[in-house]
Protein backbone atom coordinates (compact mmCIF):
# COMPACT_ATOMS: atom_id res chain seq x y z
CA UNK A 1 0.00 0.00 0.00
CA UNK A 2 1.31 3.73 -1.22
CA UNK A 3 2.06 5.87 1.95
CA UNK A 4 0.83 8.72 1.82
CA UNK A 5 3.08 11.74 2.25
CA UNK A 6 1.98 13.65 6.02
CA UNK A 7 0.34 17.75 5.09
CA UNK A 8 3.28 19.10 7.10
CA UNK A 9 5.61 17.12 4.47
CA UNK A 10 4.50 18.94 1.61
CA UNK A 11 3.99 22.90 3.18
CA UNK A 12 6.78 24.75 3.93
CA UNK A 13 5.48 27.46 6.64
CA UNK A 14 7.56 30.45 7.64
CA UNK A 15 8.70 29.91 11.21
CA UNK A 16 10.30 32.22 13.79
CA UNK A 17 13.67 31.34 14.39
CA UNK A 18 13.41 31.57 18.08
CA UNK A 19 11.00 28.92 18.07
CA UNK A 20 13.74 26.74 16.46
CA UNK A 21 17.31 27.71 17.51
CA UNK A 22 19.07 25.59 19.93
CA UNK A 23 19.99 26.32 23.46
CA UNK A 24 23.71 26.35 22.24
CA UNK A 25 23.64 28.19 19.25
CA UNK A 26 21.72 31.12 21.25
CA UNK A 27 24.42 31.00 23.40
CA UNK A 28 27.35 31.27 20.80
CA UNK A 29 24.97 34.34 18.67
CA UNK A 30 25.29 36.54 21.84
CA UNK A 31 28.89 35.93 21.77
CA UNK A 32 29.00 36.42 18.13
CA UNK A 33 26.97 39.38 18.33
CA UNK A 34 29.36 41.15 20.61
CA UNK A 35 31.80 40.69 18.60
CA UNK A 36 30.39 42.12 15.61
CA UNK A 37 29.04 45.23 17.65
CA UNK A 38 33.20 45.67 18.94
CA UNK A 39 34.30 45.57 15.28
CA UNK A 40 31.40 47.73 13.86
CA UNK A 41 32.06 50.27 16.66
CA UNK A 42 35.80 50.58 15.20
CA UNK A 43 34.67 50.40 11.41
CA UNK A 44 33.04 53.18 10.28
CA UNK A 45 34.40 53.64 6.67
CA UNK A 46 36.13 50.90 4.03
CA UNK A 47 39.48 51.95 4.98
CA UNK A 48 38.77 51.19 9.00
CA UNK A 49 36.93 47.96 8.08
CA UNK A 50 40.10 46.85 5.93
CA UNK A 51 42.37 47.63 9.09
CA UNK A 52 40.47 45.77 11.71
CA UNK A 53 40.13 43.38 9.29
CA UNK A 54 43.60 42.75 8.91
CA UNK A 55 44.52 42.74 12.92
CA UNK A 56 41.77 39.96 12.99
CA UNK A 57 43.48 37.96 10.09
CA UNK A 58 46.95 38.48 11.28
CA UNK A 59 46.07 37.42 14.70
CA UNK A 60 44.72 34.18 13.29
CA UNK A 61 47.94 33.36 11.45
CA UNK A 62 47.12 34.64 7.88
CA UNK A 63 49.94 35.91 6.37
CA UNK A 64 50.51 38.27 3.17
CA UNK A 65 50.67 37.04 -0.24
CA UNK A 66 52.89 39.55 -0.95
CA UNK A 67 55.55 37.72 0.79
CA UNK A 68 54.77 34.21 -1.16
CA UNK A 69 54.91 36.58 -4.20
CA UNK A 70 58.39 38.31 -3.93
CA UNK A 71 60.40 34.98 -3.23
CA UNK A 72 57.90 32.31 -4.80
CA UNK A 73 57.52 29.62 -1.97
CA UNK A 74 54.61 27.39 -2.73
CA UNK A 75 51.42 27.00 -0.88
CA UNK A 76 50.17 24.20 0.26
CA UNK A 77 46.84 22.96 1.81
CA UNK A 78 45.64 24.65 5.28
CA UNK A 79 48.33 27.50 4.39
CA UNK A 80 45.98 31.09 5.20
CA UNK A 81 47.35 34.28 3.58
CA UNK A 82 45.04 37.29 2.42
CA UNK A 83 46.03 39.69 -0.27
CA UNK A 84 45.05 43.83 -0.23
CA UNK A 85 44.25 46.58 -2.67
CA UNK A 86 45.06 50.23 -1.44
CA UNK A 87 43.93 49.60 2.19
CA UNK A 88 40.40 49.51 0.67
CA UNK A 89 39.76 45.95 -0.50
CA UNK A 90 41.20 42.49 0.34
CA UNK A 91 40.63 39.08 0.04
CA UNK A 92 41.74 36.18 2.71
CA UNK A 93 41.86 32.36 2.09
CA UNK A 94 42.77 29.18 3.35
CA UNK A 95 44.32 26.80 0.73
CA UNK A 96 42.10 24.08 0.57
CA UNK A 97 42.99 20.48 -0.39
CA UNK A 98 41.71 20.47 -3.97
CA UNK A 99 43.57 22.31 -6.46
CA UNK A 100 42.55 25.38 -7.52
CA UNK A 101 41.64 24.73 -10.41
CA UNK A 102 38.78 22.77 -9.02
CA UNK A 103 36.89 25.68 -7.59
CA UNK A 104 36.74 27.59 -4.98
CA UNK A 105 34.55 28.37 -2.05
CA UNK A 106 33.75 32.03 -1.66
CA UNK A 107 31.73 34.64 0.62
CA UNK A 108 31.95 38.27 -0.61
CA UNK A 109 30.53 41.28 1.05
CA UNK A 110 31.46 44.80 0.73
CA UNK A 111 32.52 47.23 3.81
CA UNK A 112 31.74 50.64 2.11
CA UNK A 113 28.77 52.64 3.13
CA UNK A 114 26.51 55.15 2.33
CA UNK A 115 27.71 58.34 3.50
CA UNK A 116 28.45 62.02 2.80
CA UNK A 117 32.19 62.86 1.60
CA UNK A 118 33.98 66.40 2.47
CA UNK A 119 34.65 67.93 -1.49
CA UNK A 120 38.57 68.65 -2.11
CA UNK A 121 37.83 71.54 -1.53
CA UNK A 122 35.16 71.87 1.33
CA UNK A 123 36.60 74.19 3.59
CA UNK A 124 34.80 77.94 3.75
CA UNK A 125 33.58 80.54 5.84
CA UNK A 126 29.97 82.36 5.23
CA UNK A 127 28.17 84.67 7.99
CA UNK A 128 30.52 83.84 11.15
CA UNK A 129 30.48 80.49 10.46
CA UNK A 130 33.33 77.92 9.19
CA UNK A 131 31.60 75.19 7.00
CA UNK A 132 32.77 72.21 5.61
CA UNK A 133 31.46 71.88 1.54
CA UNK A 134 30.55 67.75 1.55
CA UNK A 135 29.19 65.60 -1.60
CA UNK A 136 26.95 62.36 -0.19
CA UNK A 137 28.09 59.01 -1.66
CA UNK A 138 25.76 56.03 -2.68
CA UNK A 139 22.02 56.06 -2.39
CA UNK A 140 20.81 58.22 0.55
CA UNK A 141 17.41 60.12 1.62
CA UNK A 142 19.81 63.45 2.39
CA UNK A 143 16.77 64.51 5.28
CA UNK A 144 17.71 61.85 7.30
CA UNK A 145 21.06 63.28 7.44
CA UNK A 146 20.01 66.53 9.62
CA UNK A 147 20.42 67.69 12.68
CA UNK A 148 22.14 64.42 13.95
CA UNK A 149 25.70 63.83 15.48
CA UNK A 150 28.15 63.68 12.76
CA UNK A 151 31.68 62.52 13.07
CA UNK A 152 34.41 62.83 10.77
CA UNK A 153 36.61 60.02 9.75
CA UNK A 154 39.53 59.76 6.96
CA UNK A 155 42.75 60.35 6.08
CA UNK A 156 45.01 62.74 5.19
CA UNK A 157 47.85 61.81 2.94
CA UNK A 158 50.87 64.38 2.30
CA UNK A 159 53.46 64.77 -0.72
CA UNK A 160 55.76 62.64 1.03
CA UNK A 161 53.45 59.72 1.43
CA UNK A 162 52.60 60.18 5.20
CA UNK A 163 49.30 59.47 6.45
CA UNK A 164 47.79 61.27 8.85
CA UNK A 165 44.58 59.53 10.18
CA UNK A 166 41.37 61.48 11.24
CA UNK A 167 38.36 60.46 13.44
CA UNK A 168 36.94 63.37 15.40
CA UNK A 169 33.38 62.76 17.20
CA UNK A 170 33.68 59.16 18.31
CA UNK A 171 35.42 60.07 21.92
CA UNK A 172 32.94 61.31 24.39
CA UNK A 173 35.76 64.16 24.93
CA UNK A 174 35.47 64.89 21.00
CA UNK A 175 33.05 67.38 19.48
CA UNK A 176 30.59 66.38 17.19
CA UNK A 177 29.63 68.11 13.96
CA UNK A 178 25.97 68.24 12.54
CA UNK A 179 24.19 70.02 9.40
CA UNK A 180 21.51 72.02 10.02
CA UNK A 181 17.46 72.54 9.02
CA UNK A 182 14.79 75.35 8.39
CA UNK A 183 12.86 75.66 11.33
CA UNK A 184 8.92 74.88 10.57
CA UNK A 185 7.92 78.29 10.99
CA UNK A 186 9.59 79.04 7.63
CA UNK A 187 9.40 75.65 6.25
CA UNK A 188 6.36 76.47 4.45
CA UNK A 189 7.53 76.15 0.82
CA UNK A 190 10.24 73.29 2.08
CA UNK A 191 7.03 71.45 3.51
CA UNK A 192 5.78 71.26 -0.84
CA UNK A 193 8.22 70.03 -2.15
CA UNK A 194 9.19 66.35 -2.20
CA UNK A 195 11.14 64.25 0.89
CA UNK A 196 13.59 63.80 -2.15
CA UNK A 197 13.97 67.56 -3.20
CA UNK A 198 13.66 68.53 0.88
CA UNK A 199 17.23 69.08 1.37
CA UNK A 200 19.13 69.59 -1.79
CA UNK A 201 23.04 68.19 -2.13
CA UNK A 202 24.11 71.26 -2.11
CA UNK A 203 22.52 71.47 1.29
CA UNK A 204 24.56 69.36 2.98
CA UNK A 205 27.43 71.24 4.20
CA UNK A 206 28.26 70.95 7.94
CA UNK A 207 28.79 73.65 10.55
CA UNK A 208 32.61 73.28 11.54
CA UNK A 209 33.08 76.05 13.80
CA UNK A 210 31.97 79.74 14.81
CA UNK A 211 35.09 81.81 16.81
CA UNK A 212 37.11 83.70 14.42
CA UNK A 213 40.79 83.79 15.05
CA UNK A 214 42.44 86.66 17.26
CA UNK A 215 44.31 88.40 14.39
CA UNK A 216 43.28 91.46 13.36
CA UNK A 217 44.60 91.75 9.60
CA UNK A 218 43.72 87.91 8.79
CA UNK A 219 41.27 87.30 6.12
CA UNK A 220 38.55 84.48 6.38
CA UNK A 221 38.75 84.73 10.38
CA UNK A 222 36.58 81.46 10.80
CA UNK A 223 38.06 79.46 8.82
CA UNK A 224 42.02 80.04 9.41
CA UNK A 225 40.25 79.00 13.39
CA UNK A 226 39.21 75.90 11.80
CA UNK A 227 42.77 75.59 10.61
CA UNK A 228 44.68 76.55 12.94
CA UNK A 229 42.33 73.69 15.06
CA UNK A 230 43.57 70.65 12.76
CA UNK A 231 46.90 71.89 12.12
CA UNK A 232 47.70 71.94 16.10
CA UNK A 233 46.20 68.60 16.27
CA UNK A 234 47.38 66.84 12.98
CA UNK A 235 50.17 68.92 11.37
CA UNK A 236 48.11 69.67 8.31
CA UNK A 237 47.36 72.37 6.11
CA UNK A 238 44.83 73.77 3.93
CA UNK A 239 46.50 72.07 0.90
CA UNK A 240 46.55 68.89 2.22
CA UNK A 241 42.68 68.63 1.78
CA UNK A 242 43.93 67.89 -1.64
CA UNK A 243 45.09 64.47 -0.90
CA UNK A 244 43.07 63.35 1.83
CA UNK A 245 39.77 61.04 1.95
CA UNK A 246 37.41 62.07 4.58
CA UNK A 247 33.83 60.63 5.54
CA UNK A 248 31.14 62.34 7.62
CA UNK A 249 29.04 59.40 9.54
CA UNK A 250 26.77 59.16 11.80
CA UNK A 251 28.55 59.38 15.37
CA UNK A 252 28.35 57.49 18.38
CA UNK A 253 28.32 53.03 18.88
CA UNK A 254 26.07 50.64 17.95
CA UNK A 255 23.30 49.81 20.43
CA UNK A 256 20.84 47.04 22.06
CA UNK A 257 18.26 47.63 20.72
CA UNK A 258 14.49 46.51 22.31
CA UNK A 259 13.43 45.41 25.73
CA UNK A 260 14.34 42.24 24.66
CA UNK A 261 17.89 43.28 23.26
CA UNK A 262 17.30 41.41 20.19
CA UNK A 263 18.05 43.48 17.39
CA UNK A 264 21.15 45.82 16.76
CA UNK A 265 20.70 49.34 15.92
CA UNK A 266 23.85 51.08 14.12
CA UNK A 267 25.25 52.78 11.14
CA UNK A 268 26.78 50.43 8.34
CA UNK A 269 25.16 47.22 8.66
CA UNK A 270 24.82 47.58 4.98
CA UNK A 271 27.26 45.40 3.97
CA UNK A 272 29.64 45.41 6.95
CA UNK A 273 27.79 43.46 8.45
CA UNK A 274 27.90 40.30 6.21
CA UNK A 275 31.66 41.72 5.26
CA UNK A 276 31.92 40.59 9.40
CA UNK A 277 30.28 37.31 9.56
CA UNK A 278 32.06 36.50 6.85
CA UNK A 279 35.53 37.32 7.87
CA UNK A 280 34.17 35.75 11.15
CA UNK A 281 33.42 32.05 9.27
CA UNK A 282 37.02 31.97 7.74
CA UNK A 283 38.56 32.85 10.81
CA UNK A 284 37.00 30.09 12.92
CA UNK A 285 37.09 27.75 9.87
CA UNK A 286 39.04 24.69 11.48
CA UNK A 287 41.16 22.12 9.72
CA UNK A 288 41.67 22.09 5.87
CA UNK A 289 38.93 22.25 3.76
CA UNK A 290 37.93 20.57 0.67
CA UNK A 291 37.62 23.73 -1.61
CA UNK A 292 39.58 26.63 -1.37
CA UNK A 293 38.11 28.92 0.83
CA UNK A 294 37.88 32.80 0.39
CA UNK A 295 36.27 35.95 1.90
CA UNK A 296 36.22 38.77 0.16
CA UNK A 297 36.31 41.90 1.59
CA UNK A 298 34.97 45.13 -1.10
CA UNK A 299 35.11 48.47 -1.93
CA UNK A 300 32.87 51.14 -4.06
CA UNK A 301 29.70 49.12 -3.99
CA UNK A 302 27.16 51.38 -3.17
CA UNK A 303 28.30 53.28 -6.30
CA UNK A 304 28.70 50.21 -9.15
CA UNK A 305 31.86 48.24 -7.73
CA UNK A 306 34.18 50.84 -9.89
CA UNK A 307 37.51 52.11 -9.70
CA UNK A 308 40.83 50.27 -8.69
CA UNK A 309 39.40 48.66 -5.95
CA UNK A 310 35.86 47.70 -6.57
CA UNK A 311 34.81 44.17 -7.60
CA UNK A 312 34.67 45.51 -11.74
CA UNK A 313 38.27 45.89 -11.26
CA UNK A 314 40.75 43.04 -12.03
CA UNK A 315 41.86 42.78 -8.17
CA UNK A 316 39.85 39.54 -7.82
CA UNK A 317 41.32 37.95 -11.26
CA UNK A 318 44.67 39.10 -10.40
CA UNK A 319 44.62 37.55 -6.98
CA UNK A 320 43.05 34.35 -8.13
CA UNK A 321 46.00 34.51 -11.14
CA UNK A 322 48.88 34.95 -7.68
CA UNK A 323 46.97 31.81 -6.15
CA UNK A 324 47.29 30.00 -8.74
CA UNK A 325 50.78 30.50 -9.62
CA UNK A 326 51.30 29.82 -6.01
CA UNK A 327 49.66 26.16 -5.25
CA UNK A 328 50.47 24.27 -9.14
CA UNK A 329 53.85 23.91 -10.91
CA UNK A 330 51.96 24.83 -14.22
CA UNK A 331 50.13 27.85 -14.23
CA UNK A 332 48.44 28.62 -16.85
CA UNK A 333 45.35 30.70 -18.54
CA UNK A 334 43.43 28.15 -19.01
CA UNK A 335 43.89 26.71 -15.45
CA UNK A 336 43.08 30.21 -14.15
CA UNK A 337 39.34 30.30 -16.30
CA UNK A 338 38.62 26.81 -14.99
CA UNK A 339 39.49 27.81 -11.28
CA UNK A 340 36.96 30.66 -11.77
CA UNK A 341 34.09 28.96 -13.18
CA UNK A 342 34.48 25.83 -10.64
CA UNK A 343 33.71 28.18 -7.92
CA UNK A 344 30.82 28.68 -6.22
CA UNK A 345 30.13 32.09 -4.58
CA UNK A 346 28.12 33.55 -1.95
CA UNK A 347 27.45 37.22 -2.87
CA UNK A 348 27.33 38.30 1.00
CA UNK A 349 24.80 41.22 0.93
CA UNK A 350 21.96 42.69 3.08
CA UNK A 351 18.37 42.48 2.19
CA UNK A 352 15.02 44.09 2.92
CA UNK A 353 13.22 43.27 5.97
CA UNK A 354 9.05 43.24 5.67
CA UNK A 355 8.20 46.53 7.55
CA UNK A 356 4.32 46.60 8.66
CA UNK A 357 5.01 50.75 8.89
CA UNK A 358 5.20 50.58 5.13
CA UNK A 359 3.23 47.21 3.85
CA UNK A 360 2.37 48.93 0.62
CA UNK A 361 6.25 48.23 -1.54
CA UNK A 362 6.42 44.52 -0.58
CA UNK A 363 5.02 41.22 -1.29
CA UNK A 364 4.99 39.34 2.21
CA UNK A 365 4.77 35.84 1.29
CA UNK A 366 8.17 36.77 -0.75
CA UNK A 367 9.96 38.84 1.76
CA UNK A 368 12.16 38.41 4.66
CA UNK A 369 11.11 38.68 7.85
CA UNK A 370 13.35 39.13 11.27
CA UNK A 371 13.74 36.62 13.11
CA UNK A 372 13.29 33.94 10.06
CA UNK A 373 17.08 33.34 9.61
CA UNK A 374 19.39 34.67 6.84
CA UNK A 375 17.70 35.16 3.67
CA UNK A 376 18.69 33.85 0.50
CA UNK A 377 17.65 35.58 -3.02
CA UNK A 378 17.74 33.62 -6.01
CA UNK A 379 17.61 36.89 -8.06
CA UNK A 380 17.88 40.75 -7.33
CA UNK A 381 17.92 43.44 -10.12
CA UNK A 382 15.49 45.74 -10.87
CA UNK A 383 11.64 45.48 -12.13
CA UNK A 384 12.16 42.26 -14.41
CA UNK A 385 15.46 41.11 -13.09
CA UNK A 386 17.46 43.73 -14.76
CA UNK A 387 21.22 43.73 -13.22
CA UNK A 388 20.35 40.12 -11.85
CA UNK A 389 22.41 37.37 -12.33
CA UNK A 390 19.58 34.82 -10.86
CA UNK A 391 21.08 31.74 -9.57
CA UNK A 392 20.08 28.57 -10.73
CA UNK A 393 17.85 26.09 -9.72
CA UNK A 394 20.30 23.16 -9.26
CA UNK A 395 23.03 25.71 -7.58
CA UNK A 396 19.96 27.02 -4.99
CA UNK A 397 20.12 22.88 -3.91
CA UNK A 398 23.04 23.00 -3.01
CA UNK A 399 22.97 25.90 -0.73
CA UNK A 400 19.21 24.13 0.84
CA UNK A 401 21.30 20.87 1.45
CA UNK A 402 24.39 23.29 2.77
CA UNK A 403 22.55 25.09 5.11
CA UNK A 404 19.64 21.91 6.35
CA UNK A 405 22.87 19.98 6.59
CA UNK A 406 24.43 22.07 9.33
CA UNK A 407 21.72 23.57 11.39
CA UNK A 408 21.59 27.27 9.30
CA UNK A 409 17.81 28.60 9.95
CA UNK A 410 17.36 30.21 6.55
CA UNK A 411 14.64 31.94 4.58
CA UNK A 412 14.12 33.72 0.78
CA UNK A 413 13.56 36.88 -0.01
CA UNK A 414 13.45 39.79 -2.51
CA UNK A 415 13.46 43.29 -2.48
CA UNK A 416 9.71 44.81 -2.52
CA UNK A 417 7.19 44.44 -5.41
CA UNK A 418 8.28 43.80 -8.67
CA UNK A 419 7.27 47.32 -9.68
CA UNK A 420 8.42 48.81 -6.85
CA UNK A 421 11.94 49.24 -7.40
CA UNK A 422 15.23 46.64 -6.65
CA UNK A 423 18.83 46.65 -5.84
CA UNK A 424 22.00 44.86 -7.08
CA UNK A 425 25.00 43.69 -5.20
CA UNK A 426 28.46 41.85 -6.99
CA UNK A 427 26.88 38.72 -8.04
CA UNK A 428 26.94 40.03 -11.89
CA UNK A 429 30.24 40.98 -11.28
CA UNK A 430 31.41 37.22 -10.11
CA UNK A 431 28.75 35.20 -12.33
CA UNK A 432 30.55 36.29 -15.54
CA UNK A 433 33.42 34.01 -14.74
CA UNK A 434 30.89 31.11 -14.99
CA UNK A 435 30.63 30.82 -11.41
CA UNK A 436 27.46 29.55 -9.38
CA UNK A 437 26.76 33.11 -7.22
CA UNK A 438 23.47 33.33 -5.36
CA UNK A 439 23.05 36.41 -2.81
CA UNK A 440 23.08 35.51 0.91
CA UNK A 441 22.70 37.81 3.77
CA UNK A 442 21.29 39.90 6.45
CA UNK A 443 17.59 41.46 6.52
CA UNK A 444 17.23 44.99 7.58
CA UNK A 445 15.16 47.67 8.68
CA UNK A 446 16.10 51.40 7.31
CA UNK A 447 18.37 50.54 5.06
CA UNK A 448 20.71 52.97 3.73
CA UNK A 449 19.71 54.99 6.77
CA UNK A 450 21.70 57.01 9.33
CA UNK A 451 21.37 53.64 11.59
CA UNK A 452 20.04 50.80 10.59
CA UNK A 453 18.00 48.12 12.37
CA UNK A 454 19.12 44.46 12.20
CA UNK A 455 18.20 41.23 14.17
CA UNK A 456 20.67 39.24 16.22
CA UNK A 457 19.35 35.94 15.10
CA UNK A 458 19.58 36.50 11.91
CA UNK A 459 23.03 38.15 11.93
CA UNK A 460 24.33 34.87 13.67
CA UNK A 461 22.71 33.01 10.76
CA UNK A 462 24.78 34.53 8.29
CA UNK A 463 27.78 33.69 10.28
CA UNK A 464 26.67 30.03 10.72
CA UNK A 465 25.82 29.58 7.06
CA UNK A 466 28.78 30.86 5.91
CA UNK A 467 30.80 28.65 7.85
CA UNK A 468 28.98 26.03 6.72
CA UNK A 469 29.52 26.83 3.27
CA UNK A 470 32.74 27.35 3.24
CA UNK A 471 33.83 23.65 4.90
CA UNK A 472 30.74 21.50 3.53
CA UNK A 473 31.78 19.83 0.16
CA UNK A 474 30.05 19.53 -3.10
CA UNK A 475 28.29 16.21 -2.21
Amino acid sequence: MKKHAKKSDLTHPSKNGYERITPADLKHSGEINKLYMDFIARAKTEREAHDEALLLLEAAGFRNMAAHEKNGTRLRPGDRVYRSCEGKTLMAVTVGKKPLEAGMHIVGGHTDSPRIDLKQNPLYENTGMAMLDTHYYGGIKKYQWVTIPLALHGVFVKPDGKKVKVTIGEDPSDPVFCITDLLPHLAQDQNKKSAAEAIPGEGLDVVAGTIPVNEKDRKEKFKYKVLKILGAKYGITEADFLSAELEIVPAGHPREAGLDRSMVLAYGHDDRVCAYAGLKALLDLKGIPEYTAAVLLCDKEEIGSVGATGMASNFFENTAAELLNLTTSSYSELALKRALSNSWMISADVNALFDPMFPSVYEKRNSALINHGVCVSKYGGARGKSGSSDASAEFMAHIRRIFDRNGVIWQTGELGKVDQGGGGTIAHLMARYGMQVVDCGVGLFSMHAPMELAGKLDIFMSYKGYLAFLKDGRK
